[in-house]
């Protein structure tokens, strides 16, 4: 099962930028983001996007689905390729836009969306591991799925995985991942051994000089004899 992208054409509008480096401070308090559209054979283009319409935008297409920025009376196809957040509020920083021929094949990254129930997870009580939340994948920009839906209603036996070759075949799109790639997996459920800890009975006896003090009469410690005491005593 997948999602192939929308149909319906998403264009967002962006105005040209000569505002560049740490002056786009000014640019960012004001609800515009600054942005960068790159490609190859193509003049790379700093442009500004207001933030909202960008949001609303992100929403809609993602990272697969093609954006017309509309710049200077020109719509350029793109496709989001990156997005900066800032570590501590969270706010965007800065978008960069991928240029693409419309009339070629590009490869892009696509989400893996698990779904269904697992016998062996939830009958025999095995450990789902998921050891890939994404693929790359080439194919034209029109044909690039938003998802690709792996389902793990086939992982019936502790050991069972998926692979990139189990997946179903989508016209259009080639898996560009190794065939014999791990996506999902169950592992036996395995209960961690608790070791208690030895405590000794009696506390330990710090002297005034720091070293620990051995009671007389313990292991270690010598006990005069009834038989030494007389030949002291003689």
């Amino acid at each position: 099962m997948d999602k192939k992208s929308t149909k319906v054409k998403i264009v967002m509008t962006a105005n040209p930028r000569e505002i560049v480096g740490k002056s786009t401070h000014s640019l960012r308090k004001s609800g515009v983001v600054p942005a960068n559209i790159y490609g190859k054979d193509f003049e790379s283009l700093t442009i500004s996007v207001d933030l909202k319409e960008f949001v609303d935008t992100f929403k809609t297409a993602g990272e697969t689905n093609v954006v017309y920025v509309k710049v200077s009376d020109k719509e350029i196809p793109t496709l989001i390729s990156e997005i900066q957040i800032h570590p501590v509020n969270q706010s965007i920083l800065h978008v960069d836009l991928r240029k693409i021929d419309l009339k070629q094949k590009i490869e892009a990254q696509v989400p893996l969306v698990i779904f269904g129930e697992s016998e062996a997870v939830e009958v025999k009580h095995g450990i789902l591991l998921t050891q890939m939340t994404e693929i790359t994948i080439e194919s034209l920009p029109s044909d690039i799925p938003n998802e690709i839906s792996v389902d793990i209603s086939t992982l019936n036996e502790i050991g069972d995985v998926i692979r990139v070759s189990d997946l179903p075949k989508i016209d259009g799109v080639e898996f560009k991942e190794d065939p014999e790639r791990m996506i999902a997996s169950v592992t036996e459920h395995k209960e961690e051994e608790l070791v208690p800890e030895t405590v000794s009975d009696e506390p330990e006896i710090i002297g005034e000089d720091g070293k620990a003090v051995v009671p007389e009469g313990e292991e270690g410690s010598e006990t005069p004899t009834k038989e030494s005491d007389s030949e002291e005593k003689n």
